[in-house]
Order: C-alpha cells, then structure tokens, then sequence
C-alpha cells in the first residue's frame, strides 16, 4: 500500500470553485470552463473544480496541490478558456516554470500569465511533486473517469515533502510555512500590473520601430535633396554651355 502523509491541516486551504473527495488521493483535476467535478471527484479524485483564470485560478490551484502532499497526478481537462488559455498556462507552468523576477509563465500563451503570489520554491514543489496528465478540450466522462483511476492504480504514495502552504488568497499577508515572505498581491493589482509591464514593452517596441523609421526617413530626403541638386547642377550645365 502506497505511503499516505497528512495534508496541510483544513486542506484545502485555498477557496475556489471545486469538489472534494478522498484527501489521500493521489489525483487532482482541473476542468477549466467545463463542469464535470462531480464525476472525478465520484470516480475517485482528491479534488477537481474549474479553473478560469491563467493568474489567481492557476496559482489557486498550485497551492492547493502542494498542500497535500499525498497528489501525485494533476489532470487538465474539459474545454480550454478562450483568451486566458489556462490549460495551456498548466501545461507551460510545469514543463517550464515562470521568469524569477517577472514572474511570467515561461511559454505561456495566454492574455495574462503571470503567477505573482507564488514564490520560485512553490512552483519548483509543483513540478516536482505532480505529474500532468493534459486532456485539454476533452469533456468526456468515461475517458476522464477512467484515467483518474488508472492513476490511481498507479499510485506512487505521497512526495518525501511535507506539506507546504502558500497564501494565495486576495487581501492579507502570505507566507511560506518555512518563513520566506511571499508578496501578495489582489487579482485586480496583478492585472493591472501584467498590463503596465505589457505597455512598457510595447512603448519600447514602439520607440525603437519609430527610431528606426525616422532614420529611414531621413535618409530618404537626404537622398532626394542630394539628387535634386545633383538635377539642378546638370540643368545648369546645359543651359550655361
């Protein structure tokens, strides 16, 4: 029988839109826009829920994974969110993790991909201690069923780590439970602060395309002016001699 660990005490500890089973499951699943949590959590999940969001909603779901230790499979699946690309986000997040100091899901495609409030170690547990079973687009019932129980089969019992706890939730203070302090900030100010890095750039994009056209331009009327004396010089040429 597979090693079980006690998950982080009041798991899970991170509010969201999701259903709750056997906490020593190995497997978690998120259904993105799909509402299919009743029938994953029936067919033997920890937890599922939708997950909408490619910021809050991934880092939700990331810190109620590495909260108990005994998830050792993650699976994506239902519909993909239009714009957010959240599934997607997932896959990028565990295959690549995120960018240090900017925070940004490496590889990610989505509107806003940035995991503020998760700190390096966080997402580091994340990649380590799951495995990520991709379903994305695909809503069907049995096939989903059906892998979560081949999972469970193949249970490999909980990570050698005890639960780690990170605060995600908007409003208040976060903390890691080995003591590092953790910014957190509102899903509103993590959107806004996506955005302002996301003008930033592309008023320096702007300003380098600008440079580049005026040196263009200005190179064209140099141009035009050398040959309109060049003309003016040949004209009078003509006409003097």
């Amino acid at each position: 029988m597979a090693d079980k660990k006690s998950p982080a005490d009041g798991w899970p500890l991170i509010s969201g839109e999701y259903e709750v089973g056997d906490p020593e499951s190995p497997v978690a699943a998120t259904t993105l826009t799909s509402e299919l949590a009743g029938d994953i959590v029936g067919a033997g999940a920890a937890i599922a829920g939708t997950c909408h969001t490619e910021n809050l909603g991934v880092e939700k779901v990331v810190a109620n994974t590495i909260s108990n230790p005994n998830i050792r499979f993650l699976i994506v699946c239902g519909a993909e969110v239009q714009g957010h690309i959240t599934g997607q986000c997932f896959e990028a997040l565990h295959a690549n993790g995120c960018d240090p100091e900017k925070k940004k899901v490496n590889g990610a495609i989505g509107a806003i991909p940035f995991v503020d409030n998760l700190p390096l170690e966080a997402v580091e547990r994340f990649q380590n201690q799951v495995e990520l079973i991709s379903m994305i687009d695909n809503e069907d019932v049995g096939a989903i069923t059906a892998k979560v129980k081949e999972c469970i089969e193949k249970d490999p019992g909980a990570i050698e780590e005890e639960a780690m706890v990170i605060d995600v939730s908007e409003g208040g203070e976060a903390e890691e439970d080995e003591g590092e302090a953790v910014r957190v900030v509102s899903g509103e100010t993590a959107l806004l602060e996506a955005r302002i890095r996301d003008i930033d750039t592309e008023i320096k994009m702007i300003g380098a395309i600008q440079k580049n056209m005026t040196g263009n331009y200005a190179g064209k009327v140099q141009g035009i002016m050398i040959g309109l004396v060049f003309m003016i010089v040949i004209m009078g040429l003509f006409l003097f001699f």
